[in-house]
């Protein structure tokens, strides 16, 4: 049992919390910017709850947080309160957060001043993935790090691993977000096509499936496609767009191209201006399909 502290109870944090405590069995404290959300955590599965990052880390060999984008990566560890100012020496501080590569080395190099481990690890796998604890996990750290985190990692992951130095998780992500986005949009225009050619998309689906063309798009959001409802599930279209925004820019850096995942990008937009800001990622379909 370790003393772990996770700071960020948003729909991926508020699980993974609880298998910390539920399944891994340690002792945990959690923080979150709404107290309310972190007092309806205590009530459903123990624990403690802190009214500050610093506070909520003090003492603890883990750190966990999961929150919404650099500015709040920076908000919830640097100052007076910040998560850092109440850590230990020696204490590994884990970003679940898809954020970029520049705010985990920045991290990094602000946790090893102070003698605190730091691991860069955003996750794959959604909301589903957050409550059965099948999540994949991506790490940027170094290697002893890594090494001591990944017990506590593995609670909640269906696999954990480190792909490189500081940095390397987030960049990994954002090669799993790239090709997200150009397989929902072939997905979108291949059921649209079945469906404008008067095809039982059931059937074709349970075809391709098998095949080449199988994906976990594919098997998990065929059906919502075909009724084209993206409403109250999945990953926000919002979060997509954040998403590839850091993967272009980061792109701009290394002089990588993406003129698809750029393309599909400009079509979210189009959703987020018809309100689908919190629809899933596989609204795509509804520009084909209600034109």
């Amino acid at each position: 049992m370790a003393k772990v502290a996770f700071l960020g109870l948003g729909v991926m944090g508020y699980p993974m919390a609880g298998h910390l405590l539920k399944k891994g069995g340690h002792d945990v404290t959690v923080y979150n910017r709404s107290a309310a959300k972190a007092e309806q955590w205590v009530k459903e599965y123990g624990g403690k709850h802190a009214a500050t990052p610093s506070d909520a880390a003090r003492d603890c060999n883990f750190v966990m947080m999961c929150v919404g984008n650099d500015d709040d990566v920076r908000s919830v560890v640097y100052g007076d309160n910040g998560a850092l100012a109440g850590m230990k020496k020696g204490a590994i501080l884990v970003d679940h957060t898809t954020a970029s590569a520049i705010v985990a080395r920045e991290v990094y190099s602000k946790a090893k001043e102070k003698g605190i481990g730091f691991v860069d690890a955003p996750v794959s796998g959604g909301q589903a993935g957050a409550q059965n604890a099948q999540l994949g996990i991506m790490c940027g750290a170094e290697a002893a790090v890594f090494d001591k985190a990944k017990p506590v990692i593995d609670v909640y992951a269906k696999m954990a691993a480190l792909i490189g130095g500081p940095g390397s998780g987030q960049l990994t992500k954002m090669v799993n977000q790239i090709c997200i986005a150009g397989l929902v949009q072939g997905l979108a225009e291949a059921l649209s096509f079945a469906k404008r050619s008067n095809l039982d998309v059931e059937k074709v689906v349970a075809v391709i499936s098998k095949g080449a063309a199988q994906s976990w798009q594919m098997e998990n959001r065929w059906k919502q496609m075909n009724e084209v409802k993206f409403d109250g599930f999945g990953f926000a279209v919002d979060w997509m767009r954040k998403d590839l925004g850091i993967c272009m820019e980061e792109a701009n850096k290394n002089g990588a191209r993406l003129p698809a995942a750029a393309l599909v990008d400009q079509f979210y937009a189009h959703i987020q201006a018809r309100g689908g800001n919190r629809w899933d990622t596989s609204s795509l379909m509804h520009l084909l399909m209600k034109d």
